[in-house]
């Protein structure tokens, strides 16, 4: 009985199941949701995206939650998983898409879906739906290809080998990046951060390399995404189309691969979709339409942009101008033009510029469309550029015309200056009048003369000169004086030019003088102070051939607001001498104010000073003097002192020696003297002086001197002894009696020498007799040496060497010899003539020795 009941019970809640909607099933335990299938899936390989669909049964109005995953590779490797929402429908066909970050092309992408029921019961997986990559069997390929990929994005690139083959390196450009492995074979590198190439082709080369050495090459293209229009603006000129302009920001280069295509779309009415370039478009006015709102779409491989615009036509009426004309005259132009378009019916005005001057507006209603306007306040013969716009109501103005360019009639026009030469002890001045004629005109124009007329004391004069005279000369008294000149045209005369001449007692300023410093580049770089009492600018005058005569001015005005001027080089040569005078101008004349003199280039090659003579000179010194102009205007070069050189002629030099040489260099260049100390008695010097410029010493003159003998250094040398013997004298003189008797003590004969004087003297007249006698081989030699010596007053004197004595002759006795107490006399056998010698011995006894040249006989012979 309880089987039957349980069998019961079971019968009915499977009826009550069928009952139900399946929205519901999950609620009971023990059922799932039924298993979705995949309709498709779709691969879009140039966006690397999946489209995965599939189909959907449900009629409950609760939306279905699925779960769907990406595996990689054959392995299933799932690498994606999320849950997506769809509203519920009746037998509608679900999409979603997902964007793969490696191309689809390097491995297989399979998917599979379920349904979660409240999120919480799971139906079954579907089948797993496989799009299939790549399968290379002949050679390597690199993913992705020849695409466009955008800037600063990051990118994963693969390479896909035959089976069997390693993959050993991939190079992106000439860097290699480290290797990921994609399934068993594919091997894939990152980039991060992708920047558009520098070089004129912007690729992006990519280089796959085998085990085997073999590489494979492939590039693809970087860009940026498209930009929102800016500035974005629309007007019409002649009501019939209209002209949209805008920026486009950033350029492209010409080899972009990334094509842009730019549409513009009417939004408030059915017009189809304009084409456009990319800055601008232009389409026809819609009939009846004031409002226009539209919109204009940027599209490339890299995304969509657009911007939308909104204006009414009546108040973007820019009017287009054409055929401007410009009819000149001396001071005034006529200048007209055209307006493109129907729009006489509209209050048309109209602006023209003549630049640099000023904008002059009018109206321009005129039923032909023809607008004129006369220009004045022009300068004659002057250039100007004319341009037009206009504007309905004023409210937006047109764009300005092209400028036209024209030229006032021609006109000459007179640059005048002059001279004032004050003559001595009188009143009257010398004028010289200089005018220079400007012509301003393209062609040529004729200048049949000049009038000349000058006002002074209440007196008019009038002159005429012919056309090729540029100069005059008049005399006038010490007042004031005023010139005027006029050129005299075929068309009439040219505007008079004046100049006054202030009065001879008109009291002048202090007068500056400069000396200008030259520069290695040439040329003038004047600047002076300015005066306050200058109204009328400033004149600086000069001559063209520097400080030669005769003179030719040339002047150069400048305005009140100028103190400095630079002149070029070429106007100038080097090594002449300018003087520029730098007038300042009133109401009453001109003033000199400053004279400035220098050279636009110094040269060194000065001429030589001249030297004056008779030169001073003593024994030691010698006292140079000299003559030398310094301000001759003539000189090439300043001159800032003088180079003085005095040299030893070196005539007894040893070769590579260089004589002595003194050398002044004399910064004041009116010190024109040098005199030089220490010099050598008796002695050759040459002198030379040249004169010092900035770029250095000029010629230089020379000349030979010899210095004087010192005679009083000689007789200084011969008077001091005998001074000395005389003082000696002089002090000795009063002790003579007591002298006289010592020496007398010091020359007697010593005690026990029996030698009489008489007997003495025959001794020695024999032997002089006896050595007169002899032959050269009957004769002995003989050496005498003598002893300087300075014995004690209680010392006796000897014979130097007692071993030579044995050789003396016997009949010369000890007490002989010590006559001379400072001697030693020496004889030998053995003699040879020969020279005398004399020297000293370095012994504490100072010896002199003396060989003889006498003859003697042998010792026995004598008597």
């Amino acid at each position: 009985m309880t089987s039957v009941r349980i069998l019961c019970a079971s019968l009915v809640g499977l009826f009550l199941i069928f009952l139900k909607d399946n929205s519901k099933c999950c609620i009971v335990t023990g059922f799932l949701p039924p298993k979705p299938n995949i309709s498709q899936l779709k691969a879009i390989s140039d966006k690397q995206s999946l489209v995965v669909s599939w189909l959907g049964k449900r009629k409950d109005p609760v939306s279905d939650i699925y779960e769907i995953q990406i595996s990689r590779t054959e392995k299933h490797t799932i690498i994606y998983s999320t849950n997506v929402s769809v509203s519920a429908g009746n037998s509608s066909e679900y999409t979603w898409t997902w964007i793969s970050d490696l191309p689809l092309e390097c491995a297989d992408h399979s998917v599979r879906i379920r349904n979660l029921c409240n999120q919480s019961v799971a139906s079954p997986w579907s089948n797993w739906i496989t799009n299939y990559g790549v399968k290379e069997n002949v050679k390597s390929k690199i993913f992705p290809i020849q695409r466009v990929l955008m800037e600063g994005t990051s990118a994963i690139f693969c390479c896909v080998p035959p089976q069997g083959v390693n993959i050993t390196s991939m190079n992106v450009g000439s860097i290699q990046y480290p290797l990921m492995s994609i399934g068993a074979r594919v091997k894939a590198v990152t980039v991060h951060n992708l920047t558009i190439s520098k070089t004129l082709i912007k690729v992006l080369l990519l280089t796959c390399t085998e085990a085997t050495g073999k590489e494979n090459s492939v590039w693809n293209y970087i860009s940026f995404p498209p930009q929102k229009p800016r500035n974005l603006s629309c007007a019409t000129s002649d009501r019939a189309t209209i002209n949209c302009t805008w920026d486009s920001g950033r350029k492209r280069d010409p080899f972009d691969k990334n094509i842009q295509t730019h549409t513009l779309h009417i939004q408030n009415s059915n017009q189809a979709p304009i084409k456009c370039t990319p800055l601008g478009c232009t389409f026809p006015v819609v009939p009846q339409m004031q409002e226009y709102n539209i919109s204009v779409v940027v599209k490339d491989m890299l995304g969509e942009e657009m911007e939308s615009y909104s204006f009414n036509i009546a108040d973007r009426v820019f009017p287009v101008l054409e055929r401007v004309r410009v009819n000149p005259g001396v001071a005034d132009a006529n200048v007209s033009w055209s307006v493109m378009g129907n729009l006489t019916q509209m209050n048309l005005l109209c602006q023209v510029s003549t630049i640099p001057d000023s904008i002059i507006q009018l109206s321009c209603n005129s039923s032909s469309g023809l607008c004129k306007v006369t220009v004045d306040n022009l300068h004659p013969g002057m250039g100007y550029f004319t341009r037009v716009r206009c504007s309905v109501d004023g409210k937006f103005w047109g764009a300005w015309t092209q400028p036209t360019r024209f030229t006032t009639c021609p006109l000459v026009t007179l640059d005048l200056w002059r001279r004032i030469k004050q003559l001595s002890d009188s009143h009257i001045r010398h004028i010289t009048l200089l005018w220079s004629p400007h012509v301003v005109s393209r062609e040529a124009v004729n200048i049949q003369g000049y009038t000349l007329q000058w006002s002074h004391e209440n007196q008019i004069q009038t002159e005429l000169k012919d056309s090729e005279q540029r100069q005059t000369e008049v005399s006038i008294g010490p007042g004031k004086c005023e010139f005027t000149v006029q050129a005299v045209l075929r068309t009439g005369s040219s505007i008079p030019v004046r100049i006054t001449i202030p009065p001879l007692n008109h009291t002048e300023i202090f007068l500056v003088r400069r000396r200008l410093k030259s520069t290695t580049a040439g040329g003038f770089s004047l600047s002076w102070d300015e005066q306050s009492f200058v109204t009328c600018g400033y004149t600086v005058e000069w001559c063209i051939l520097g400080s030669v005569v005769p003179c030719t001015v040339q002047w150069l005005k400048l305005p009140k607001e100028n103190n400095t001027v630079f002149l070029p080089a070429e106007h100038f040569k080097a090594g002449r001498r300018y003087s520029f005078h730098i007038y300042g101008c009133t109401e009453n004349g001109h003033k000199l104010l400053e004279i400035q003199t220098g050279y636009s280039q110094e040269l060194k090659s000065v001429q030589s000073p001249s030297l004056v003579y008779p030169v001073q000179s003593t024994s030691s010194s010698v006292t140079l003097e000299w003559h030398y102009n310094e301000d001759d205007p003539a000189l090439p070069a300043f001159i800032i002192g003088y180079l003085v050189k005095v040299q030893e002629v070196g005539s007894d030099m040893l070769p590579g020696q260089a004589a002595n040489c003194f050398e002044v260099t004399v910064a004041d260049p009116l010190q024109k003297s040098v005199t030089f100390e220490g010099l050598h008695q008796n002695q050759e010097y040459i002198c030379s002086i040249s004169a010092l410029t900035k770029e250095g010493p000029g010629i230089a003159a020379s000349i030979t001197i010899r210095t004087r003998r010192n005679y009083f250094a000689h007789i200084a040398k011969i008077l001091i002894p005998i001074l000395l013997l005389l003082a000696c004298a002089f002090v000795l003189w009063p002790q003579r009696k007591m002298l006289k008797s010592g020496l007398r003590e010091i020359f007697v004969y010593p005690a026990g020498m029996n030698i009489k004087t008489p007997e003495f003297d025959n001794y020695l007249y024999e032997m002089d007799q006896r050595l007169q006698s002899q032959r050269v081989e009957d004769c002995i030699c003989c050496d005498i040496e003598i002893l300087n010596i300075k014995p004690l007053l209680d010392e006796t004197t000897t014979i130097g060497n007692p071993e030579l004595t044995n050789t003396l002759c016997s009949t010369i006795s000890q007490s002989a010899l010590s006559i001379t107490p400072s001697s030693c006399v020496v004889l030998q056998t053995d003699y040879h003539p020969q020279a005398a010698v004399v020297w000293d011995r370095p012994t504490p006894q100072q010896m002199t020795c003396i060989t003889n040249k006498s003859y003697l006989h042998c010792c026995q012979e004598l008597p």
